[in-house]
């Protein structure tokens, strides 16, 4: 007799697999770490990287923005081709790709000659982070099944951005110590090492667990849509969808706005690099060590009201900064600190409702669109914080993500539908 929660396979070789976090905790574990290390890659530049292109390179906003442009286009597009691929190639091997192709970044960021190779860099660490991130976040929905979809997504997000907040305070004492290049960068060969191995040595390939939910999802499956109408769903005629993805996209809008411009405006306002360094680490620890408890949120009360009110409580935290620049040391942690709790509220609730909303046959497609638009506002934000800075004031730049914000929030309250309304029914105990 199948035990509760198993589901058998027919006779085709796969392994026998159980849903649920307890059942693949040890899995859980090793993408959790695995994801560390790659929020690490992108943690190596949200402290210094700016700072090499003002104070080393002598660049302007503009030119400096182009790095998190190219990186977030890079990264956006490779989240929908990621997910298409796993049409074709298995996840772990994907993964792998990933690993491979951010091998170089550490060693361009560090002895690039000229503000170009910090760009190319960026193409691979977007390609890195669009395989990498993508793999790890559909790996972990796979395993989880159904019930407990925010708790996965949680974890998942937790790992990555505390590597990302552990990275950035990290370079942050090594600029001070020892010079803006090369030390903090070299950071990243060891993660990147690291990443690489455990992916190669002992991450599970998750394909048999998505073919043992979608077996047991109560929709038809049916043919499998067409790529096309995949990314036409999640980014226009599907409204819950459309709205989840706008929402990411502004989310991440501010996220590289805040990214560009932050670090030069502190330092103009007299913040040492070390002091940039504790608040470009405050934002994503906030955003880390909240997620499993949001996560968590999100399965018991629903996924609208965390992103509704995760989207406000950043474009408060924007407004802190601004309001309070002349005091930039104090306002810049208000600020992150009320940035990173927003972002942990919105962060595995919109991965969970896209999930929520697509079959499991397509979800890992409808996941790459939601990630190439959200992905897609790094470079938006990027590109608006850069103009906005050169052609008005660093202030100002700030001022625009905090009103596109609260716009978007509020957008998503009026149009999006509750994807999980009764997140406790039928589901028993936590797996």
């Amino acid at each position: 007799m199948t035990q509760p929660g198993r589901t058998r396979p027919p006779a085709t070789g796969e392994p026998d697999v159980r849903l649920g976090l307890r059942a693949n905790l040890a899995q859980f574990i090793l993408l959790a770490v695995v994801n560390f290390f790659v929020g690490g890659m992108v943690g190596l530049e949200r402290t210094v990287t700016p700072l090499v292109g003002s104070e080393q390179f002598r660049l302007g906003a503009i030119a400096i923005s182009a790095f998190v442009v190219v990186f977030g286009l890079t990264k956006a597009i490779t989240n929908a081709v990621g997910g298409a691929l796993t049409a074709r190639y298995t996840r772990k091997s994907i993964l792998v790709v990933g690993w491979l192709i951010g091998l170089p970044v550490p060693f361009m960021l560090a002895w690039g000659p000229s503000w170009a190779w910090v760009i190319a860099a960026n193409v691979l660490l977007g390609v890195n982070q669009g395989l990498t991130w993508s793999m790890t976040v559909n790996m972990k929905i796979d395993l989880i099944g159904p019930g407990r979809r925010g708790v996965a997504l949680g974890i998942n997000e937790t790992a990555g951005y505390l590597g990302v907040a552990v990275t950035a305070l990290a370079t942050g004492y090594l600029a001070t110590a020892f010079g803006l290049r090369p030390a903090p960068e070299l950071l990243g060969a060891g993660y990147a090492a690291a990443g690489l191995a455990l992916s190669v040595l002992a991450v599970r390939d998750t394909a048999a667990w998505a073919r043992a939910e979608a077996r047991q999802h109560p929709g038809q499956a049916g043919p499998q849509p067409p790529f096309r109408e995949i990314a036409w769903r999640v980014s226009w005629t599907d409204r819950t969808l459309a709205a989840a993805s706008q929402a990411g996209l502004v989310n991440n809008l501010n996220d590289g706005l805040v990214w560009v411009v932050l670090p030069v405006l502190l330092v103009a306002h007299g913040v040492s690099v070390t002091g940039v360094g504790y608040i470009k680490a405050l934002d994503p620890f906030m955003w880390a060590a909240g997620m499993i408890a949001t996560g968590h949120l999100a399965d018991r009360i629903g996924r609208k009201l965390p992103i509704v009110s995760g989207m406000l409580i950043q474009a408060a935290g924007l407004a802190v900064i601004t309001a309070g620049i002349s005091h930039a040391l104090p306002a810049g942690l208000a600020g992150a600190f009320l940035l990173g709790t927003g972002t942990a509220l919105v962060y595995p609730s919109l991965l969970a409702a896209v999930s929520d909303a697509t079959h499991p046959s397509w979800r890992a497609g409808a996941l790459g669109i939601y990630r190439f638009w959200r992905d897609a506002g790094y470079a938006i934000g990027a590109l608006i914080g850069g103009i906005t800075a050169a052609l008005a004031s660093l202030d100002a730049a700030i001022l625009v993500a905090t009103i596109l914000t609260a716009a978007s929030g509020l957008l998503a309250w009026a149009v999006m539908d509750e994807t999980h309304p009764a997140p406790d029914a039928g589901q028993g105990p936590p797996s």
